[in-house]
């Protein structure tokens, strides 16, 4: 019997939902850094456009508590409609559920918040209703201290959820560096997104490949002057 588990994420078999990106929620993460959280969900999403890997975007509650998805966030899908809901499970709602189907892709690639609630009862509801199969981003998530977090993670690899990052995920489509169609979009990510390997591959470009600084306008350089 196959294991579907032990197929990579590609292009070609993966969706992704962001659940309740929103600002409120966010206060209360307590997991993760939240500035780094959030690097994390729009580094993921532009990975997710750049391999046209079919988006859904859900909130709760935005106008009456939760605030709306980060700018940052709805700038990478312009186009893209957000489902707003009432529920903590995304699962309970139709739109959600017809826009997971509609995607015919049984892979799904969450980052939400928080882990301990809106992602921990999509991601069971999902594998058992739906029978998807969630790989939960965790460093795309955070939930409301360490612990919930964590053992929430635990919760759901105990259940069968696939626990991934998301440069993991967005290398995972990539694969190959000899794919050049994505290649250069790849590398603009990392280097936005990907602290110090990103850092690293604007050393290497420009030091040992002599590329011109990833800068809008060039920057003069005034050599030293020794003082007198």
């Amino acid at each position: 019997m196959s294991n579907p588990n032990l197929e990579v994420l590609t292009p070609h078999n993966s969706q992704l939902i962001i659940i309740d990106q929103q600002p409120q929620m966010a206060f209360g993460v307590q997991s993760i850094d939240r500035q780094v959280l959030k690097n994390n969900v729009v580094g993921l999403a532009k990975a997710a456009k750049v391999f046209n890997i079919p988006t859904t975007i859900t909130t709760v509650e935005s106008q009456s508590f939760s605030g709306y998805t980060y700018p940052e966030l709805l700038d990478v899908f312009p186009d893209h409609k957000v489902l707003e809901r009432t529920s903590m499970n995304s699962w309970d709602d139709q739109k959600v559920r017809d826009a997971l189907a509609a995607n015919g892709r049984k892979k799904v690639v969450v980052a939400g918040l928080w882990t301990e609630v809106c992602n921990t009862t999509f991601a069971l509801c999902a594998m058992l209703e739906g029978n998807y199969e969630i790989y939960m981003v965790a460093d795309a998530s955070g939930g409301t201290s360490k612990d919930a977090h964590d053992f929430a993670m635990q919760r759901m690899v105990q259940a069968g959820v696939v626990p991934v990052t998301w440069q993991q995920v967005m290398l995972e489509w990539q694969r190959d560096w000899a794919r050049r169609e994505t290649y250069d979009a790849v590398m603009a990510i990392a280097k936005e997104h990907s602290g110090a390997y990103g850092m690293g591959v604007d050393y290497a470009y420009t030091m040992v490949h002599k590329a011109a600084q990833r800068t809008s306008v060039p920057h003069e350089i005034l050599a030293a002057v020794p003082a007198k």
